[in-house]
Protein backbone atom coordinates (compact mmCIF):
# COMPACT_ATOMS: atom_id res chain seq x y z
CA UNK A 1 0.00 0.00 0.00
CA UNK A 2 1.55 3.19 -1.21
CA UNK A 3 0.57 6.51 1.13
CA UNK A 4 -0.05 9.70 0.22
CA UNK A 5 1.75 12.87 1.62
CA UNK A 6 -0.92 12.44 4.43
CA UNK A 7 1.20 9.43 6.06
CA UNK A 8 3.40 10.91 8.74
CA UNK A 9 6.69 8.95 10.01
CA UNK A 10 6.44 9.75 13.47
CA UNK A 11 2.93 7.81 14.14
CA UNK A 12 2.82 4.42 14.99
CA UNK A 13 0.46 2.44 12.40
CA UNK A 14 -1.65 -0.45 12.62
CA UNK A 15 -3.58 -3.13 10.33
CA UNK A 16 -7.07 -3.93 10.90
CA UNK A 17 -9.84 -5.37 7.66
CA UNK A 18 -12.06 -2.73 8.47
CA UNK A 19 -11.91 0.95 10.61
CA UNK A 20 -15.43 2.47 11.89
CA UNK A 21 -15.44 5.74 12.92
CA UNK A 22 -17.75 6.28 15.32
CA UNK A 23 -19.38 4.48 18.33
CA UNK A 24 -23.07 5.46 17.79
CA UNK A 25 -25.93 2.84 16.80
CA UNK A 26 -24.79 3.15 12.87
CA UNK A 27 -20.74 1.99 13.72
CA UNK A 28 -21.29 -0.68 16.18
CA UNK A 29 -24.15 -2.32 14.41
CA UNK A 30 -21.84 -2.47 11.50
CA UNK A 31 -19.03 -3.93 13.56
CA UNK A 32 -21.41 -6.59 15.08
CA UNK A 33 -22.77 -7.51 11.76
CA UNK A 34 -19.41 -7.88 10.39
CA UNK A 35 -18.19 -10.04 13.07
CA UNK A 36 -21.30 -11.89 12.62
CA UNK A 37 -20.83 -12.88 9.57
CA UNK A 38 -16.90 -13.11 9.54
CA UNK A 39 -15.32 -13.83 12.89
CA UNK A 40 -12.19 -14.07 11.18
CA UNK A 41 -11.69 -10.34 10.33
CA UNK A 42 -10.45 -7.62 12.25
CA UNK A 43 -12.41 -4.82 12.98
CA UNK A 44 -11.55 -1.54 15.35
CA UNK A 45 -13.83 1.18 16.42
CA UNK A 46 -12.91 4.69 16.89
CA UNK A 47 -15.21 6.99 19.32
CA UNK A 48 -14.23 10.47 20.17
CA UNK A 49 -16.32 10.57 23.38
CA UNK A 50 -14.67 9.44 26.78
CA UNK A 51 -16.90 6.76 26.59
CA UNK A 52 -19.24 4.89 24.64
CA UNK A 53 -22.44 6.39 24.64
CA UNK A 54 -21.05 9.75 26.01
CA UNK A 55 -21.56 11.47 22.67
CA UNK A 56 -25.15 9.97 21.81
CA UNK A 57 -27.91 11.69 22.13
CA UNK A 58 -31.44 11.46 20.88
CA UNK A 59 -35.34 11.82 22.40
CA UNK A 60 -35.62 9.18 21.97
CA UNK A 61 -38.52 6.48 21.08
CA UNK A 62 -36.86 3.62 19.39
CA UNK A 63 -38.23 1.68 16.47
CA UNK A 64 -36.70 -2.06 17.17
CA UNK A 65 -37.14 -3.09 14.04
CA UNK A 66 -33.16 -2.33 13.59
CA UNK A 67 -31.93 -4.05 16.99
CA UNK A 68 -34.74 -6.83 15.79
CA UNK A 69 -32.36 -7.41 12.45
CA UNK A 70 -29.54 -7.62 14.00
CA UNK A 71 -29.68 -9.34 17.71
CA UNK A 72 -33.39 -11.19 17.14
CA UNK A 73 -33.21 -12.71 20.47
CA UNK A 74 -32.88 -9.62 21.79
CA UNK A 75 -36.71 -9.40 24.21
CA UNK A 76 -35.86 -12.64 25.96
CA UNK A 77 -32.24 -11.06 27.24
CA UNK A 78 -32.13 -10.20 30.85
CA UNK A 79 -30.65 -6.43 31.45
CA UNK A 80 -31.46 -4.88 27.77
CA UNK A 81 -32.30 -1.15 27.55
CA UNK A 82 -35.22 -0.99 25.98
CA UNK A 83 -37.65 -1.44 29.18
CA UNK A 84 -40.48 0.98 28.54
CA UNK A 85 -43.02 0.65 25.82
CA UNK A 86 -45.21 3.03 24.58
CA UNK A 87 -48.78 2.91 26.42
CA UNK A 88 -49.91 6.50 25.28
CA UNK A 89 -49.10 8.34 22.18
CA UNK A 90 -50.81 11.84 21.50
CA UNK A 91 -50.38 14.66 19.18
CA UNK A 92 -50.94 18.46 20.48
CA UNK A 93 -51.36 21.94 18.85
CA UNK A 94 -50.07 24.60 21.53
CA UNK A 95 -51.38 27.97 21.75
CA UNK A 96 -49.85 30.12 24.24
CA UNK A 97 -52.26 28.58 26.77
CA UNK A 98 -54.04 25.49 25.52
CA UNK A 99 -53.44 22.14 24.16
CA UNK A 100 -55.56 20.76 21.66
CA UNK A 101 -55.05 17.27 20.69
CA UNK A 102 -55.08 15.82 16.72
CA UNK A 103 -57.09 13.24 16.25
CA UNK A 104 -55.29 9.37 15.84
CA UNK A 105 -57.63 9.21 13.07
CA UNK A 106 -55.88 11.80 11.26
CA UNK A 107 -52.45 10.98 11.57
CA UNK A 108 -51.33 8.17 8.47
CA UNK A 109 -50.56 4.78 10.25
CA UNK A 110 -46.60 5.31 9.70
CA UNK A 111 -46.43 8.51 12.66
CA UNK A 112 -47.93 5.40 15.31
CA UNK A 113 -45.50 4.84 18.21
CA UNK A 114 -46.94 1.82 19.34
CA UNK A 115 -44.64 -1.13 19.29
CA UNK A 116 -41.83 1.94 19.88
CA UNK A 117 -39.47 1.75 22.95
CA UNK A 118 -38.69 4.97 25.37
CA UNK A 119 -35.47 4.95 27.10
CA UNK A 120 -31.85 6.10 26.42
CA UNK A 121 -30.02 5.98 23.25
CA UNK A 122 -26.69 6.47 25.09
CA UNK A 123 -27.72 3.35 27.07
CA UNK A 124 -28.00 1.34 24.08
CA UNK A 125 -25.11 2.18 22.42
CA UNK A 126 -23.29 1.10 25.95
CA UNK A 127 -25.17 -2.03 25.50
CA UNK A 128 -24.49 -2.58 21.83
CA UNK A 129 -20.51 -2.35 22.29
CA UNK A 130 -20.97 -4.65 25.01
CA UNK A 131 -21.66 -7.06 22.30
CA UNK A 132 -19.36 -6.27 19.54
CA UNK A 133 -16.17 -6.55 22.20
CA UNK A 134 -18.07 -9.98 22.68
CA UNK A 135 -17.58 -10.62 19.41
CA UNK A 136 -14.21 -9.38 19.37
CA UNK A 137 -14.23 -5.86 18.06
CA UNK A 138 -12.29 -3.57 19.49
CA UNK A 139 -13.34 -0.16 20.49
CA UNK A 140 -11.10 2.77 21.54
CA UNK A 141 -12.89 5.62 23.38
CA UNK A 142 -11.51 8.59 23.34
CA UNK A 143 -9.82 8.39 20.24
CA UNK A 144 -11.16 11.08 17.71
CA UNK A 145 -10.35 10.24 14.47
CA UNK A 146 -9.09 13.91 12.80
CA UNK A 147 -7.41 12.43 9.81
CA UNK A 148 -8.35 10.97 6.46
CA UNK A 149 -5.71 8.77 4.52
CA UNK A 150 -5.52 8.16 1.28
CA UNK A 151 -3.11 6.43 -1.49
CA UNK A 152 -1.36 7.51 -3.83
CA UNK A 153 -4.18 6.86 -6.09
CA UNK A 154 -7.32 8.72 -4.22
CA UNK A 155 -8.28 6.05 -2.35
CA UNK A 156 -9.29 6.39 1.17
CA UNK A 157 -6.73 3.55 2.93
CA UNK A 158 -7.58 4.76 6.77
CA UNK A 159 -7.82 7.19 9.18
CA UNK A 160 -5.37 8.49 11.78
CA UNK A 161 -6.49 9.80 15.60
CA UNK A 162 -5.41 13.24 16.65
CA UNK A 163 -2.70 14.53 18.21
CA UNK A 164 -2.47 14.55 22.08
CA UNK A 165 -0.97 17.21 24.42
CA UNK A 166 -0.89 20.17 21.87
CA UNK A 167 -1.14 23.69 23.53
CA UNK A 168 -3.53 26.03 22.74
CA UNK A 169 -1.33 27.22 19.94
CA UNK A 170 -1.15 24.12 18.30
CA UNK A 171 2.45 23.35 19.66
CA UNK A 172 3.84 20.03 21.34
CA UNK A 173 3.18 20.28 24.91
CA UNK A 174 5.14 18.48 27.92
CA UNK A 175 2.57 15.86 27.65
CA UNK A 176 2.63 15.25 23.56
CA UNK A 177 1.97 12.09 21.72
CA UNK A 178 1.65 11.84 17.92
CA UNK A 179 -2.11 10.04 17.13
CA UNK A 180 -1.89 6.58 15.60
CA UNK A 181 -2.60 5.63 11.88
CA UNK A 182 -4.97 2.65 11.82
CA UNK A 183 -4.87 1.27 8.22
CA UNK A 184 -7.68 -0.92 6.61
CA UNK A 185 -9.06 -2.59 3.15
CA UNK A 186 -12.12 0.01 4.39
CA UNK A 187 -13.43 2.30 6.42
CA UNK A 188 -17.26 3.21 7.32
CA UNK A 189 -17.80 6.99 8.51
CA UNK A 190 -20.33 6.54 10.85
CA UNK A 191 -19.84 10.28 13.01
CA UNK A 192 -23.43 11.40 12.79
CA UNK A 193 -24.97 14.30 11.74
CA UNK A 194 -22.35 17.01 10.51
CA UNK A 195 -19.27 14.48 10.97
CA UNK A 196 -16.36 16.48 9.73
CA UNK A 197 -14.95 13.93 8.06
CA UNK A 198 -17.82 12.89 6.16
CA UNK A 199 -17.95 16.62 5.30
CA UNK A 200 -14.36 16.40 3.94
CA UNK A 201 -15.03 13.08 1.99
CA UNK A 202 -18.66 14.76 0.48
CA UNK A 203 -16.36 17.64 -0.88
CA UNK A 204 -13.54 15.65 -2.26
CA UNK A 205 -15.64 13.35 -4.37
CA UNK A 206 -18.42 14.96 -4.82
CA UNK A 207 -20.62 12.78 -3.29
CA UNK A 208 -23.49 15.11 -2.80
CA UNK A 209 -23.33 15.66 -6.90
CA UNK A 210 -27.08 15.91 -8.30
CA UNK A 211 -28.51 15.81 -5.16
CA UNK A 212 -30.30 18.43 -2.86
CA UNK A 213 -28.78 20.60 0.27
CA UNK A 214 -28.39 18.66 3.16
CA UNK A 215 -30.91 20.41 6.09
CA UNK A 216 -30.71 20.27 9.67
CA UNK A 217 -32.25 20.69 12.62
CA UNK A 218 -30.75 21.53 16.33
CA UNK A 219 -32.30 19.17 18.99
CA UNK A 220 -32.10 20.18 22.39
CA UNK A 221 -33.55 17.82 25.24
CA UNK A 222 -32.99 17.67 29.30
CA UNK A 223 -33.55 14.67 31.25
CA UNK A 224 -35.51 14.70 34.62
CA UNK A 225 -36.39 12.75 37.80
CA UNK A 226 -40.09 14.16 38.48
CA UNK A 227 -42.56 13.01 41.11
CA UNK A 228 -44.39 10.03 41.23
CA UNK A 229 -47.90 10.90 41.05
CA UNK A 230 -47.35 13.25 37.93
CA UNK A 231 -45.36 10.44 35.86
CA UNK A 232 -46.83 7.83 33.65
CA UNK A 233 -44.43 5.46 32.25
CA UNK A 234 -44.91 4.40 28.71
CA UNK A 235 -46.13 8.08 27.36
CA UNK A 236 -45.32 9.30 24.42
CA UNK A 237 -46.52 13.20 23.58
CA UNK A 238 -45.46 15.59 20.79
CA UNK A 239 -46.01 19.33 20.53
CA UNK A 240 -46.10 21.79 17.41
CA UNK A 241 -47.28 25.47 17.78
CA UNK A 242 -46.32 27.66 20.28
CA UNK A 243 -43.83 29.40 21.16
CA UNK A 244 -42.18 29.29 17.57
CA UNK A 245 -45.62 29.82 16.01
CA UNK A 246 -46.38 28.72 12.30
CA UNK A 247 -43.02 30.77 10.63
CA UNK A 248 -40.45 28.47 12.28
CA UNK A 249 -40.39 24.67 11.72
CA UNK A 250 -40.03 22.64 14.85
CA UNK A 251 -42.12 21.38 17.82
CA UNK A 252 -41.26 19.46 21.27
CA UNK A 253 -41.75 16.18 22.99
CA UNK A 254 -42.32 14.83 26.38
CA UNK A 255 -41.33 11.17 26.74
CA UNK A 256 -42.45 9.16 29.93
CA UNK A 257 -39.61 6.47 30.35
CA UNK A 258 -38.65 4.12 33.62
CA UNK A 259 -37.70 5.36 37.46
CA UNK A 260 -39.75 8.62 37.21
CA UNK A 261 -37.80 9.78 34.84
CA UNK A 262 -39.05 11.73 31.74
CA UNK A 263 -37.45 13.54 28.99
CA UNK A 264 -38.42 17.02 27.58
CA UNK A 265 -36.96 18.30 24.30
CA UNK A 266 -37.55 20.43 21.41
CA UNK A 267 -36.23 20.57 17.76
CA UNK A 268 -35.73 23.82 15.39
CA UNK A 269 -35.29 23.30 11.88
CA UNK A 270 -32.25 25.52 10.88
CA UNK A 271 -33.47 27.27 7.55
CA UNK A 272 -35.38 29.99 10.04
CA UNK A 273 -34.46 33.44 8.76
CA UNK A 274 -34.36 35.81 11.76
CA UNK A 275 -31.09 36.37 13.02
CA UNK A 276 -32.41 37.10 16.80
CA UNK A 277 -34.45 34.01 16.81
CA UNK A 278 -32.28 31.63 19.52
CA UNK A 279 -33.67 27.55 19.70
CA UNK A 280 -32.17 27.21 23.28
CA UNK A 281 -34.94 30.05 24.51
CA UNK A 282 -37.22 28.89 22.86
CA UNK A 283 -37.21 25.61 24.05
CA UNK A 284 -37.09 27.41 27.54
CA UNK A 285 -40.20 28.71 26.98
CA UNK A 286 -41.86 25.56 25.25
CA UNK A 287 -41.20 24.62 28.93
CA UNK A 288 -43.27 26.92 30.88
CA UNK A 289 -46.68 25.84 28.79
CA UNK A 290 -49.80 24.70 30.88
CA UNK A 291 -48.95 21.48 28.93
CA UNK A 292 -45.49 20.70 30.10
CA UNK A 293 -44.49 22.80 33.40
CA UNK A 294 -46.95 20.81 35.62
CA UNK A 295 -45.08 17.75 35.03
CA UNK A 296 -41.70 19.51 35.73
CA UNK A 297 -42.61 21.50 38.91
CA UNK A 298 -41.10 19.83 42.05
CA UNK A 299 -39.05 17.21 39.58
CA UNK A 300 -34.96 17.66 39.55
CA UNK A 301 -33.30 18.35 36.19
CA UNK A 302 -30.14 15.27 35.49
CA UNK A 303 -28.70 16.30 32.34
CA UNK A 304 -29.09 18.33 29.15
CA UNK A 305 -27.65 18.21 25.83
CA UNK A 306 -27.82 19.27 22.35
CA UNK A 307 -26.92 18.17 18.64
CA UNK A 308 -27.45 18.46 15.12
CA UNK A 309 -30.58 16.68 13.01
CA UNK A 310 -30.24 15.35 9.44
CA UNK A 311 -33.66 16.63 8.02
CA UNK A 312 -33.47 16.66 4.13
CA UNK A 313 -34.63 13.17 3.54
CA UNK A 314 -33.96 11.18 0.57
CA UNK A 315 -33.39 13.83 -1.71
CA UNK A 316 -30.45 15.38 0.45
CA UNK A 317 -28.64 11.30 0.99
CA UNK A 318 -25.32 12.20 -1.03
CA UNK A 319 -23.79 8.97 -2.80
CA UNK A 320 -22.49 6.84 0.21
CA UNK A 321 -19.69 4.85 -1.66
CA UNK A 322 -16.44 6.07 -2.42
CA UNK A 323 -12.85 4.73 -2.65
CA UNK A 324 -11.86 2.48 0.22
CA UNK A 325 -15.36 2.96 2.60
CA UNK A 326 -18.86 4.39 3.17
CA UNK A 327 -21.16 6.98 4.93
CA UNK A 328 -23.56 5.62 7.10
CA UNK A 329 -25.87 6.23 9.99
CA UNK A 330 -26.53 10.49 10.51
CA UNK A 331 -24.01 10.62 8.20
CA UNK A 332 -25.41 9.83 5.67
CA UNK A 333 -29.04 11.44 6.48
CA UNK A 334 -31.36 8.81 7.15
CA UNK A 335 -33.55 10.31 9.65
CA UNK A 336 -37.52 10.01 9.47
CA UNK A 337 -38.40 13.88 9.67
CA UNK A 338 -42.31 13.42 10.80
CA UNK A 339 -41.64 10.56 13.01
CA UNK A 340 -38.39 12.10 14.60
CA UNK A 341 -36.80 8.91 14.50
CA UNK A 342 -33.02 7.74 12.75
CA UNK A 343 -32.02 5.34 14.73
CA UNK A 344 -33.36 2.26 13.17
CA UNK A 345 -32.20 3.28 10.18
CA UNK A 346 -29.23 4.48 11.06
CA UNK A 347 -28.55 0.74 12.48
CA UNK A 348 -29.75 -0.99 8.88
CA UNK A 349 -27.65 1.12 7.50
CA UNK A 350 -24.69 -0.25 9.43
CA UNK A 351 -26.38 -4.34 9.06
CA UNK A 352 -26.46 -3.24 4.88
CA UNK A 353 -22.86 -1.70 4.83
CA UNK A 354 -21.43 -4.55 6.61
CA UNK A 355 -23.02 -6.90 4.35
CA UNK A 356 -21.56 -5.33 1.29
CA UNK A 357 -17.78 -4.99 3.25
CA UNK A 358 -17.70 -9.09 4.21
CA UNK A 359 -18.79 -9.93 0.66
CA UNK A 360 -15.85 -7.62 -0.91
CA UNK A 361 -13.05 -9.08 1.90
CA UNK A 362 -14.43 -12.85 0.60
CA UNK A 363 -13.38 -11.80 -2.90
CA UNK A 364 -9.91 -10.68 -1.77
CA UNK A 365 -11.10 -6.55 -2.46
CA UNK A 366 -9.75 -3.69 -0.83
CA UNK A 367 -9.48 -0.18 -0.94
CA UNK A 368 -12.46 0.08 -4.28
CA UNK A 369 -16.10 0.73 -4.05
CA UNK A 370 -19.26 -0.71 -2.45
CA UNK A 371 -21.10 -0.09 -4.88
CA UNK A 372 -23.68 -3.24 -3.76
CA UNK A 373 -24.47 -1.25 -0.90
CA UNK A 374 -25.53 1.82 -2.80
CA UNK A 375 -27.56 0.36 -5.25
CA UNK A 376 -29.54 -1.89 -1.82
CA UNK A 377 -30.43 0.27 0.63
CA UNK A 378 -32.69 2.42 -1.62
CA UNK A 379 -35.04 -0.67 -2.61
CA UNK A 380 -34.30 -1.88 1.13
CA UNK A 381 -36.30 -1.24 4.35
CA UNK A 382 -34.72 2.45 4.38
CA UNK A 383 -35.56 3.28 1.16
CA UNK A 384 -39.11 1.78 1.70
CA UNK A 385 -39.67 4.00 4.69
CA UNK A 386 -38.12 7.48 3.57
CA UNK A 387 -39.71 7.23 0.11
CA UNK A 388 -42.91 8.12 1.41
CA UNK A 389 -42.24 10.96 3.81
CA UNK A 390 -40.07 12.42 1.42
CA UNK A 391 -42.05 15.69 1.02
CA UNK A 392 -43.19 16.77 4.53
CA UNK A 393 -39.67 18.91 5.07
CA UNK A 394 -40.30 20.86 1.65
CA UNK A 395 -43.56 21.72 2.22
CA UNK A 396 -43.16 22.34 5.81
CA UNK A 397 -40.58 25.03 5.12
CA UNK A 398 -42.14 26.68 2.00
CA UNK A 399 -46.14 26.51 3.43
CA UNK A 400 -45.17 27.05 7.37
CA UNK A 401 -46.25 25.07 10.54
CA UNK A 402 -49.83 24.88 9.85
CA UNK A 403 -50.86 24.49 6.18
CA UNK A 404 -47.49 22.82 5.13
CA UNK A 405 -47.80 20.37 8.10
CA UNK A 406 -51.27 19.65 6.53
CA UNK A 407 -50.40 19.35 2.99
CA UNK A 408 -47.06 16.71 3.91
CA UNK A 409 -49.98 14.78 5.87
CA UNK A 410 -52.30 14.71 3.11
CA UNK A 411 -49.47 14.12 1.08
CA UNK A 412 -48.24 10.96 3.44
CA UNK A 413 -51.85 9.80 2.93
CA UNK A 414 -51.55 9.43 -0.48
CA UNK A 415 -48.80 7.43 -0.71
CA UNK A 416 -50.14 5.16 1.61
CA UNK A 417 -53.62 4.64 0.44
CA UNK A 418 -52.23 5.24 -3.48
CA UNK A 419 -48.88 4.47 -3.46
CA UNK A 420 -47.92 7.85 -4.86
CA UNK A 421 -48.56 11.46 -4.90
CA UNK A 422 -49.81 13.81 -7.69
CA UNK A 423 -46.58 16.15 -6.50
CA UNK A 424 -44.19 13.67 -6.73
CA UNK A 425 -40.47 14.62 -5.80
CA UNK A 426 -40.26 18.05 -3.97
CA UNK A 427 -37.06 19.71 -3.42
CA UNK A 428 -35.54 21.82 -0.98
CA UNK A 429 -34.69 25.81 -1.64
CA UNK A 430 -30.91 25.56 -0.35
CA UNK A 431 -28.46 25.23 2.30
CA UNK A 432 -29.60 26.04 6.07
CA UNK A 433 -26.96 29.29 6.40
CA UNK A 434 -28.69 30.49 3.40
CA UNK A 435 -31.57 31.14 4.45
CA UNK A 436 -30.84 33.69 7.52
CA UNK A 437 -31.61 37.17 6.52
CA UNK A 438 -29.45 40.13 7.52
CA UNK A 439 -30.70 41.53 10.93
CA UNK A 440 -31.84 44.84 9.64
CA UNK A 441 -35.13 42.55 8.33
CA UNK A 442 -35.96 41.58 12.08
CA UNK A 443 -36.72 43.20 15.03
CA UNK A 444 -34.69 41.47 18.34
CA UNK A 445 -36.42 38.74 20.65
CA UNK A 446 -37.31 39.57 23.99
CA UNK A 447 -37.21 36.16 25.81
CA UNK A 448 -38.50 36.15 29.56
CA UNK A 449 -35.36 34.98 32.47
CA UNK A 450 -35.31 32.29 33.29
CA UNK A 451 -36.81 31.24 36.48
CA UNK A 452 -35.06 28.65 37.79
CA UNK A 453 -37.88 26.19 37.87
CA UNK A 454 -38.54 24.69 35.03
CA UNK A 455 -36.45 27.20 33.13
CA UNK A 456 -32.67 27.39 32.73
CA UNK A 457 -29.41 29.46 31.31
CA UNK A 458 -27.03 28.56 28.94
CA UNK A 459 -23.91 28.02 31.88
CA UNK A 460 -26.15 26.14 34.16
CA UNK A 461 -27.28 23.41 31.33
CA UNK A 462 -23.61 23.21 30.02
CA UNK A 463 -23.14 22.23 34.10
CA UNK A 464 -25.38 19.60 33.59
CA UNK A 465 -24.11 18.17 30.20
CA UNK A 466 -21.01 17.27 31.87
CA UNK A 467 -19.08 18.77 29.42
CA UNK A 468 -15.13 19.17 29.76
CA UNK A 469 -12.53 19.96 27.64
CA UNK A 470 -8.75 20.25 28.36
CA UNK A 471 -8.32 24.17 28.95
CA UNK A 472 -4.87 24.54 27.54
CA UNK A 473 -5.72 22.26 24.35
CA UNK A 474 -5.89 24.02 20.83
CA UNK A 475 -9.21 25.04 19.70
CA UNK A 476 -11.63 23.09 18.02
CA UNK A 477 -13.91 25.86 16.21
CA UNK A 478 -12.20 27.30 13.71
CA UNK A 479 -13.09 30.75 12.21
CA UNK A 480 -11.91 31.05 8.45
CA UNK A 481 -11.27 34.73 8.27
CA UNK A 482 -11.93 36.64 11.36
CA UNK A 483 -12.17 40.07 9.23
CA UNK A 484 -15.16 38.62 6.99
CA UNK A 485 -16.40 37.29 10.35
CA UNK A 486 -16.55 40.89 12.16
CA UNK A 487 -17.47 42.44 8.64
CA UNK A 488 -21.36 39.98 8.04
CA UNK A 489 -21.61 38.03 11.19
CA UNK A 490 -21.97 40.77 13.42
CA UNK A 491 -22.36 43.82 11.47
CA UNK A 492 -25.01 42.61 8.82
CA UNK A 493 -26.21 39.54 11.15
CA UNK A 494 -25.82 41.24 14.66
CA UNK A 495 -23.73 37.57 15.62
CA UNK A 496 -26.17 35.51 15.43
CA UNK A 497 -23.71 32.57 16.86
CA UNK A 498 -24.62 34.12 20.54
CA UNK A 499 -27.84 32.87 19.86
CA UNK A 500 -27.70 29.93 17.86
CA UNK A 501 -25.32 27.98 19.86
CA UNK A 502 -26.81 26.15 22.85
CA UNK A 503 -24.35 26.24 25.05
CA UNK A 504 -22.52 30.08 24.94
CA UNK A 505 -19.66 29.17 22.88
CA UNK A 506 -19.68 32.27 20.91
CA UNK A 507 -19.49 35.80 22.19
CA UNK A 508 -19.15 39.13 20.59
CA UNK A 509 -18.06 41.40 23.64
CA UNK A 510 -17.65 45.48 23.17
CA UNK A 511 -14.14 47.15 23.71
CA UNK A 512 -11.93 50.50 23.47
CA UNK A 513 -11.00 48.98 20.38
CA UNK A 514 -14.42 47.73 19.08
CA UNK A 515 -16.45 44.37 19.35
CA UNK A 516 -13.89 41.11 19.85
CA UNK A 517 -15.21 37.35 19.16
CA UNK A 518 -14.28 35.10 21.97
CA UNK A 519 -14.74 31.38 21.54
CA UNK A 520 -16.03 29.72 24.96
CA UNK A 521 -14.39 26.55 22.88
CA UNK A 522 -14.58 24.06 26.68
CA UNK A 523 -18.29 25.20 26.42
CA UNK A 524 -18.80 23.05 23.17
CA UNK A 525 -21.53 20.45 23.73
CA UNK A 526 -20.56 19.11 19.92
CA UNK A 527 -24.11 19.98 18.36
CA UNK A 528 -22.17 20.98 15.03
CA UNK A 529 -24.65 24.16 14.63
CA UNK A 530 -21.80 26.78 13.82
CA UNK A 531 -20.64 24.56 11.42
CA UNK A 532 -24.14 24.28 9.83
CA UNK A 533 -25.98 27.89 10.40
CA UNK A 534 -22.85 30.50 10.23
CA UNK A 535 -24.05 32.40 6.93
CA UNK A 536 -20.48 32.43 5.20
CA UNK A 537 -19.72 29.18 5.91
CA UNK A 538 -17.06 30.73 7.73
CA UNK A 539 -16.88 27.93 11.06
CA UNK A 540 -15.35 25.05 11.20
CA UNK A 541 -15.98 22.28 13.83
CA UNK A 542 -13.07 19.94 13.99
CA UNK A 543 -12.82 17.01 16.86
CA UNK A 544 -11.30 18.51 19.70
CA UNK A 545 -8.64 16.17 21.73
CA UNK A 546 -9.78 12.80 22.49
CA UNK A 547 -12.20 12.43 25.36
CA UNK A 548 -13.53 15.74 25.31
CA UNK A 549 -16.78 17.25 25.14
CA UNK A 550 -20.35 16.59 26.90
CA UNK A 551 -21.02 12.70 28.70
CA UNK A 552 -24.50 12.45 28.04
CA UNK A 553 -24.72 9.69 30.77
CA UNK A 554 -28.46 8.31 30.76
CA UNK A 555 -29.27 10.90 28.10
Amino acid sequence: MRLSASHRPDREAMEFDVVIVGGGPAGLSAAIRIKQLAPERSVVLLEKGAEIGAHVLSGVVIDPVGIDALLPGWRSEAGHPLETEVTTDRFSWLTETRAIGIPQALLPPLMSNHGCYVGSLGRIAAWLAEKAQALGVEIYPGFPASEILFDEEGRVVGVATGDMGRTREGTPGPDFMAGMELHAAYVLFAEGARGSLSKQLIARYGLDKDRDPQKYGLGLKELWEVEPARHNPGRVEHFMGWPLGTGVGGGGFLYHLADNRVSVGYVVHLDYKNPYLSPFEEFQRFKTHSAIAPVLKGGRRLGYGARALTEGGLQSVPELVFPGGALIGCAAGFMNVPRIKGSHTAMLSGIEAADAVVGALAEGRRHDRLDSFERGWRKGPIGRELGPVRNVKPLWSRLGTVWGVAAAGADMWCRTLLGRSPLGTLHHAGPDAAALEPAARHRPIAYPKPDGVVSFDRLSSVFVSNTAHGEDQKVHLLVRDMALHKRSEHDVYAGPSTRYCPAGVYEWIEGPDGPRYQINASNCVHCKTCDIKDPNGNIDWVPPEGGGGPNYAGL
